[in-house]
């Protein structure tokens, strides 16, 4: 890797291995399979597994399996898919805390042997209020000073299930007075009688996420345990536990800055309560910040991996404009997605000098910049349909569409003039009739005959007609889960982010799109045939992003106004 390229992580790990600290590198990606990851945890992905890579090492995915009361089997399936799609692969490193239930129990009963730890019979309301505040230090709980042996013959009890959930939790020994709160005697484990998904009913108490993190992580021999943020206040009692306990390695925690996106929230309770609400349709609506969200949406996981590559890694917090993670999408996306024709909003256009009953097959690009993916044949014939908004009766000046008495040139096909507009009895524009120009056709006399404005259409004979929902934002604040207002997140819903045109008009041959199968419908957008909903023959397609960035200037002109 380049010098100049590296961010703060990787000069880490590169003096770590010049000094030779460590033989190699292994990391972790070490998800709870409580929800599905979303896009933040795509950037925690690529730089986990990235750098294992980069510098020769490993990288394990561990799920983090310690509440059973909201994990489920679907997320741990959903978890593995996503990092696969991501490009990543885990080998034989795929682990669970819950791989580990045993060392934790010995851990624990090593620091209570070492009066490190204790069972507390304080209830949770009671413990808050002992824990204190930020300005004021907590206080000792009145069974901080059990002896050793009363806390082995209880702890050894709750395991054997012989208390109620919530009676007594065990405790570590630390310092009520500290100024970091997460030193202040925290909870190490708790009462749950709860099935697990893997252990089943094997346990009934279960270690907090600090604790059992920290173990496996010993267990695991890793060496950099990267981190967002959130845990840097953590690390104190992530490196307490480490210096309390034999283990066979000491990791070192790193922290870095989370992946914020304007105009997405990635609070997994949030999403789904939102999904519970019935404002989306799943943990993989397109719409939702979730990597299975992203997928069905049509973004390849290239583009994914280029946006954490561009947003890179820093210490700093910062709010991403989407705008950068739609460009990665458009430039992965060009380079690959064959062309299409397809009408959103249709007008019909009766050409009234072209035979009646004729056909003809004009032939285009597949793609612009890629001729071996060959042409497709476009049909032709006398009734087309185009787009309404690419029609005006009264054009200014500098339109260069469709308007009464001007030509235009259909793409890949003829120039027409627009001759005659009418009406239906609401006084609605219902039909054009315009004229074709025969000799204009590629490959023709006429052809390299100039007009200014260029349009797309499709045959009214040949078109399928397919549903097509157009995606846009969730939200329409930049920030709308730390909106300065106060207001609740879901007065900021946007809801205009899908709508769905039933009946659009589209090119024949996307009838044969396979589900997945990603396109560039011309002048429109990117779009992709929907992985759950399209059948054989009657494809549902989804935007995925417009040609061109119209939220820009106003992205821009929000985040400003925040600053």
């Amino acid at each position: 890797m380049n010098e100049a390229a590296r961010d703060f992580i990787r000069q880490i790990i590169a003096d770590d291995l010049a000094s030779g600290r460590h033989r190699e590198v292994v990391t972790r990606f070490p998800p709870e399979p409580n929800g599905y990851l979303h896009i933040g945890h795509a950037k925690s992905i690529c730089l986990n597994f990235g750098v294992a890579e980069e510098f020769g090492g490993r990288c394990y995915l561990r799920l983090d399996d310690t509440n059973p009361l909201k994990e489920d089997q679907q997320f741990v399936d959903a978890i593995m898919r996503d990092v696969r799609w991501l490009g990543f692969d885990w080998g034989d490193r795929l682990t669970h805390a819950s791989d580990y239930f045993e060392q934790f129990y010995d851990c624990a009963l090593e620091l209570i042997r070492n009066g490190k730890a204790y069972v507390d019979s304080l209830n949770a309301e009671q413990i808050r209020a002992y824990r204190g505040t930020l300005t004021e230090p907590g206080r000792d709980s009145p069974y901080r000073d059990r002896s050793v042996d009363e806390n082995l013959e209880l702890f050894q009890r709750m395991r054997a299930g012989e208390f109620a959930d919530g009676e007594h939790v065990l405790r570590a020994r630390i310092d009520m007075a500290s100024g970091n709160i997460n030193l202040r005697d925290p909870i190490l484990y708790r009462i749950r009688r709860a099935r697990h998904q893997r252990t089943g009913d094997d346990w009934c108490i279960y270690p907090m996420y600090d604790f059992a993190h920290t173990i496996s992580d010993a267990l695991e021999g890793i060496t950099h345990s990267l981190c967002t943020l959130e845990f840097e206040d953590h690390r104190p009692l992530y490196d307490w536990i480490l210096d309390q306990l034999d283990l066979p390695s000491r990791p070192r925690q790193i922290e870095f800055s989370r992946l914020n996106v304007a105009y997405m929230i990635t609070s997994k309770r949030r999403l789904a309560q939102l999904i519970e609400e019935g404002r989306v349709g799943g943990w993989d609506d397109p719409r939702m910040p979730t990597i299975a969200g992203l997928r069905r949406r049509g973004y390849p996981p290239a583009a994914l991996r280029d946006f954490c590559a561009r947003v890179g890694v820093t210490k700093k917090e910062h709010l991403i404009e989407m705008a950068l993670l739609e460009n990665s999408v458009r430039e992965q996306l060009n380079a690959d997605a064959p062309r299409a024709m397809a009408v959103l909003d249709p007008l019909k256009v009766v050409l009234t000098n072209y035979p009646e009953g004729q056909t003809e097959s004009l032939p285009a690009a597949r793609h612009p910049q890629r001729p071996e993916l060959g042409e497709r044949e476009l049909p032709f014939s006398r009734e087309l349909w185009i787009e309404r908004d690419d029609f005006m009766e009264d054009a200014p000046k500098k339109f260069h569409r469709l308007k009464p008495g001007g030509e235009v040139r259909l793409r890949n096909a003829y120039i027409i003039r627009c001759d005659e507009v009418v009406r239906n009895e609401a006084g609605e524009i219902a039909e054009l009739r315009c004229r074709y120009d025969p000799d204009t056709r590629s490959g023709l006399p006429g052809a390299q005959r100039k007009v200014k404005g260029t349009i797309h259409w499709v045959a009214a004979a040949a078109a399928l007609e397919a549903p097509v929902r157009l995606y846009d934002r969730l939200f329409t604040v930049p920030r709308p889960d730390a909106d300065r207002s106060g207001r609740d997140f879901h007065e900021f819903l946007n809801p205009d982010s899908l709508r769905l045109v039933p009946d659009a008009k589209l090119e024949a041959s996307l009838a044969a799109a396979r589900p997945g199968e990603v396109v560039q419908f011309e002048r429109l957008g990117y779009f992709v045939a929907d992985s759950e909903d399209s059948k054989p023959g009657r494809p549902v397609f989804n935007r995925i992003v417009t040609l061109r960035d119209s939220w820009a200037k106003i992205e821009q002109a929000a985040l400003q106004a925040e600053r």
